[in-house]
């Protein structure tokens, strides 16, 4: 495999205290591999040029400023404007470990993928329900833990907050959609047919702050469960059973409480027992009864939140027969 230039392709929407944790992390780089950051000012009121300029001296940084048009098409716009011929596409708030650059060259060069996608971890310096809603949307008792990085998994759906693309594969693709979100599983699928292949690469992760709330959190899980039946739409083999869980452990849940009224008690007590495995390996995660907790907590919105916004979303699409974006308007830039 030939040397390969790396571009950091880093959209930012009113964030400059994110950017600046991101860059400085950016200086403590173990790795001796040269790359470029090319920020992307997505219509931001709050600029992050001061705190760019901060930075230039000691790192090869590119910055654009543009009207907002969202996530999507502002990494487009990077990778556009980028001179490597390898992108890696970060959210503005993750943190990189030191050795990250390392990591995805020493699997490239053994095995070349022309994307990849990356896991979340939580860095110690998180907030408990920052960590409460990593273990929830990590764990292997929750997403059979392809989020935090279990396994090496081929034809992985890389998720954009870590995400690899070869030039090659950008430019075959014309690259991310205008749906928000769901544009990088789109655009992983899109790149299957086009016959270019994508995995995980388990040990190149980053810490994933997700500066966010319990309503926005749900409100985030939400709209991943709208998206999906959109994508099974436009992306009919990629349907799969595992779409469902949510919505049936859901429904299951609220079938349980119901059959409480009636003293019917076995259901809800498989539900406990369930609670009780995520809160112990929450706590030895972890280390804290109140994260522990709080990750019970998240699980309970994670699956709500996903598996309503699904069964709402597959409704409208396939029962009703209503096209997506006139259905779903805040979901489309």
């Amino acid at each position: 495999m030939n040397a390969i230039e790396f571009s950091f392709i880093i959209p930012v929407y009113n964030r400059p205290d994110e950017i600046k944790e991101l860059l400085e992390s950016f200086l403590k780089f173990e790795d001796t591999v040269p790359f470029e950051i090319v920020i992307i000012e997505d219509g931001s009121t709050e600029s992050s040029e001061l705190i760019i300029e901060q930075f230039e001296s000691n790192l090869d940084i590119s910055y654009y400023i543009k009207a907002n048009s969202g996530p999507g098409d502002s990494r487009n716009f990077g990778m556009h404007k980028a001179k490597g011929n390898y992108y890696i596409i970060l959210d503005s708030d993750v943190i990189m470990p030191s050795n990250y650059l390392n990591e995805v060259v020493t699997f490239l060069e053994a095995n070349y993928y022309d994307c990849f996608g990356g896991p979340d971890a939580a860095h110690s310096s998180f907030s408990n329900l920052q960590k409460a809603i990593n273990f929830a949307m990590t764990s292997f008792i929750t997403t059979g833990g392809i989020r935090g990085g279990e396994h090496k998994v081929e034809d992985f759906q890389p998720r954009s907050f870590n995400m690899g693309l070869s030039k090659k594969a950008f430019l075959a693709s014309g690259g991310f959609g205008k749906i928000h979100p769901g544009e990088d599983p789109d655009l992983s699928l899109r790149l299957h047919k086009l016959g270019f292949k994508t995995t995980l690469i388990k040990d190149a992760f980053v810490y994933h702050k997700r500066r966010i709330s319990w309503s926005k959190f749900h409100k985030q899980v939400n709209k991943f469960g709208m998206v999906r039946p959109i994508l099974n739409q436009w992306h009919p083999k990629s349907k799969s059973l595992v779409y469902w869980f949510p919505t049936l452990f859901s429904l299951g849940l609220l079938g349980a409480l119901f059959f409480m009224i009636f003293g019917i008690y076995f259901p809800i007590y498989c539900y406990v027992l369930y609670f009780i495995i995520a809160f112990i390996l929450a706590l030895i995660s972890n280390k804290s009864l109140i994260i522990a907790f709080q990750a019970i907590i998240a699980i309970v919105i994670q699956f709500l939140g996903y598996g309503f916004g699904f069964l709402k979303s597959t409704f409208y699409l396939v029962v009703l027969k209503r096209n997506p974006e006139k259905t779903f308007p805040k979901l489309f830039f």
